[in-house]
């Protein structure tokens, strides 16, 4: 309980400073940054936790970054990779030391990046740090390793297919890009991950590319003192050597007609659909793609009109959300519904169709869009309670910019956006030209 109080009364007078003084800083605890010679980026951040650290390593490198023919899937392959070990710490002595210090590790993939993540206690550091310098810099795996590990994630891939989700979200991504490495998900085309265990020396090329100090960022969260934990990474990381080899992904040319598509899903499912445009890279300084958000959550969410007349009152859908992700390079922004009664899919389309009209001819109510930015600006405070939430929340934004003013910079910018932006963005990104729909129907 102490613990708690603790956190909510810095987290409420990080609020109560957020609304007194615009010229402080939006993010409420102190940090700092150092770059090593070798290109790594080191972010400390040092909060009060009871002697908690989280511990993160973001990779640049997420399937965006599977660019050549054939090879899709290795940037999730190595999540599962990694914790094959070392000559000097192997994956079954690995799992053991963590166990021993009561640690958890995990990891997961995106598309923009790759993050592994532990969490501790700050007595455990030095040796957590020699755990993950050494596995980032020594991995080692055989041919016959690599080929159990790929054979696995083919087993996760039909696994995946089980879930009617998977099936609307793979069309869509391919539907949706015709060029760029968005169009196919994290874990890869079907024909690339069964080709896998093919391709080991392949294999080695990716992670000697992109597992690199110049294209990662540690991130260390926590109950830390910022000069010994500072010459400790100098110590385990800097002969970490530097050979970032960027990809080369082709940008996706302009849509310039509406898609449509009806995936056949082979099981009992009411039918799903999304709605999705193409949207804007993140970039926290762009008013449009701060506004963007903002017409998301006003038009789309869960106090939105929409909202309140599909699933409320005429209660049509199981579900309506807005999904509109922050992404490196221009992705979707997406309106998703899963539908009661297949003889409604037309009707709900025809309502968010609606919505958008009504936008782009409307500018929003201006204490709406205040209400809407103030619970953006709180939930994000009110999340940073303990070590791994602070880590996981900025895992993405650093991921993305690399720049921890990149959280104060979306918060100024949010401030600055008006009911004539969100109806400008209404009218410039939410029109047919550049709209995808997917349509999943399940057998009868």
């Amino acid at each position: 309980m102490k613990k708690f109080l603790q956190l909510s009364f810095l987290l409420l007078g990080a609020i109560m400073l957020m609304n007194s003084s615009k010229g402080k800083n939006f993010f409420p605890y102190d940090y700092k940054v150092e770059i090593l010679e070798n290109g790594l980026k080191v972010i400390l951040i040092k909060m009060p936790s009871n002697g908690l650290v989280s511990y993160y390593t973001i990779v640049r490198t997420g399937s965006r970054d599977e660019y050549e023919p054939g090879h899709t899937g290795f940037a999730h392959f190595f999540e599962h990779m990694m914790f094959r070990g070392t000559k000097k710490y192997p994956g079954s002595v690995y799992d053991k030391i963590l166990t021993e210090i009561g640690a958890d590790a995990n990891a997961y993939t995106t598309d923009d990046y790759t993050c592994y993540h532990l969490n501790f206690t700050v007595d455990n550091l030095e040796k957590v740090m020699d755990l993950e310098s050494d596995r980032f810099q020594n991995l080692s795996y055989s041919e016959q390793d690599f080929q159990t590990e790929s054979g696995a994630v083919y087993g996760e891939y039909r696994k995946g297919k089980a879930s009617p989700f998977f099936w609307i979200w793979e069309t869509l991504c391919n539907t949706a890009f015709e060029k760029h490495t968005y169009k196919h998900t994290t874990i890869g085309f079907e024909e690339d991950i069964k080709a896998m265990p093919t391709m080991y020396e392949y294999s080695l090329s990716f992670f000697n590319r992109y597992y690199r100090p110049d294209n990662c960022i540690l991130l260390i969260v926590g109950d830390i003192d910022y000069e010994k934990t500072f010459n400790l990474v100098k110590k385990y990381y800097v002969s970490w050597k530097k050979g970032y080899v960027p990809p080369k992904v082709e940008p996706e040319p302009e849509q310039t007609k509406e898609k449509r598509t009806i995936v056949k899903y082979p099981g009992k499912t009411s039918p799903i659909m999304v709605v999705a445009y193409k949207g804007l890279a993140a970039n926290p300084k762009d008013k449009n793609y701060v506004a963007s958000i903002l017409f998301g959550s006003l038009a789309f969410g869960a106090n939105s009109e929409l909202y309140k007349k599909l699933y409320i009152r005429e209660q049509k859908v199981l579900f309506l959300e807005e999904e509109f992700n922050a992404n490196r390079d221009p992705f979707l922004w997406m309106i998703w519904a899963q539908v009661k009664d297949e003889a409604d899919i037309n009707y709900v389309e025809e309502e968010i169709f609606k919505t958008i009209e009504y936008y782009q001819q409307n500018p929003p109510d201006s204490q709406k869009l205040e209400d809407i930015k103030k619970h953006m600006k709180y939930s994000f405070l009110m999340g940073l309670e303990t070590p791994q939430k602070v880590a996981s929340i900025l895992a993405r934004p650093l991921a993305l910019t690399t720049d921890m003013q990149s959280i104060d910079d979306y918060y100024k910018t949010l401030e600055t956006i008006s009911p004539q932006d969100i109806q400008s963005v209404a009218k410039s990104y939410f029109v047919p030209n550049k709209r995808t729909v997917v349509v999943l129907k399940g057998s009868k």
